[in-house]
């Protein structure tokens, strides 16, 4: 199997960590599933993606973010199931699978996420490892360890069945009938802290397990920040890798993003795509005790929501998709501006300043997109010539507001709010 088949586009869907944190449940999973069905996916919506902890039984309990050490829902060959208070139908060994099937009906695609390596609970019982002689103590790495979570050691390539383990629980998730992978832990381990991308021989096993478990799965690499120099690595066996750490809706990481996907742009391609994180949109936080509406205001909304789009980022939604209000909803079925996520090509940035940025794409048809941001705490007019970038004999379409404005003039500009943007398509 090609694994740049399997996202031939960037994804698009629904994570539960924005909102629930570790805590999401199945009735949260499917119900936000049934939302994505009834009115996200006509216009690409596709995922449904459980995060972090769902073999922990008390994940979400206490005022931590992840509980130290905790037990663990696993199987006889040390392998994480989902813990069946939080998950009821993966009772009696059934796993993941009433769950995918749901979703798969509804005409949806499932995703979990893990941490790479082995559970430690695992090792410290040398539990089996399935199809092998050996035990889990055998193939794990006690100096490979995450440094914000106690779950897992790493596993060592050089192992006698190390790679066994891999194709053991990627064979488990086919049988789920899992669509999607998110894999944490990748960059900055304790075992190499100087080393940003040192998890590059875990990342081939887990790929080689995806090409021999006989089901097409997207592979996401978490988290960031990715290294540039490392690209063609991630390139060779990713479909996703997140090019920041974990973002959240405060404007200094929004403005810090247009840095990041400057340095990535060249490396965006079918089946390779960098990630600039969840879209913290609507009603998040809950699994955090701080429920919140997003803190962005409206016009950051459009900032983010242009950027992902022109630069075609994975767009993953945070917020609890049921209780979207009329604007949210309208941000993520904007058909005309999510066109750019499956039919754009060769996003660059054109200008970037402290005060604003640019952004050109073409689309599939020959058009141009023009992206104009206000980066500043003050209203501004940014635009540029369209003789200089070949755009004065055309005419121009505002995107978000879905209105024809006449030919190009001299220049294609905008008056923009603080931290605002505006999206043109110049086209004949």
């Amino acid at each position: 199997m090609d694994k740049n088949q399997f996202a031939p586009t960037p994804p698009m869907g629904w994570n539960s960590w924005d909102c629930y944190a570790a805590a999401v449940t199945e009735e949260q999973l499917l119900g936000n599933a049934r939302y994505m069905a009834d009115n996200l996916k006509p216009y690409g919506w596709t995922y449904i993606v459980c995060d972090i902890q769902w073999s922990e039984p008390n994940a979400g309990t206490t005022d931590r973010e992840y509980i130290p050490f905790a037990r663990l829902t696993l199987d006889e060959y040390s392998r994480q199931i989902p813990a069946p208070n939080r998950f009821p139908s993966s009772a009696n060994g059934a796993g993941f699978k009433p769950v995918a099937d749901k979703i798969h009906a509804m005409g949806l695609k499932f995703g979990v996420h893990i941490m790479r390596g082995i559970p430690r609970q695992a090792v410290h019982a040398r539990m089996p490892i399935f199809g092998t002689g050996r035990t889990a103590d055998e193939i794990a790495n006690p100096s490979s360890i995450c440094k914000w979570n106690s779950d897992m050691y790493g596993i060592d390539a050089a192992r006698p069945d190390a790679q066994a383990y891999y194709d053991s629980i990627f064979a488990l998730y086919a049988d789920w009938g899992v669509d999607y992978i998110k894999v944490d832990d990748i960059c900055n381990t304790n075992m190499y802290p100087h080393a940003p991308y040192s998890a590059e021989k875990e990342v081939e096993m887990i790929a080689a397990a995806i090409a021999r478990c006989g089901r097409p799965m997207v592979l996401s690499l978490s988290p960031g920040p990715a290294v540039i120099d490392k690209a063609w690595h991630l390139e060779k066996y990713a479909n996703m890798w997140r090019i920041t750490d974990d973002f959240w809706d405060r404007w200094d990481l929004l403005k810090n993003m247009f840095d990041r996907c400057e340095v990535w742009q060249r490396h965006v391609s079918p089946g390779c795509w960098p990630d600039c994180d969840m879209l913290p949109l609507g009603h998040i936080g809950m699994g955090f005790h701080n429920g919140r509406k997003t803190a962005f205001t409206r016009d950051e909304q459009l900032t983010m929501m242009t950027l992902w789009c022109i630069f075609r980022s994975p767009l993953m939604m945070g917020g609890e998709l049921r209780d979207n209000d009329d604007w949210t909803l309208s941000l993520l079925t904007h058909e005309e501006v999510l066109r750019l996520i499956g039919h754009s090509s060769g996003a660059r940035q054109l200008e970037r300043s402290e005060s604003h940025a640019i952004w050109q794409s073409r689309d599939d048809d020959g058009s141009t997109y023009i992206a104009l941001f206000n980066l500043g705490d003050a209203p501004i007019e940014v635009g540029i010539s369209s003789k200089e970038y070949g755009l004065d004999k055309a005419f121009i379409r505002n995107v978000w507001e879905r209105r024809e404005l006449g030919p190009v003039l001299e220049r294609v500009a905008a008056a923009l709010a603080p931290h605002g943007a505006a999206l043109y398509r110049i086209h004949d």
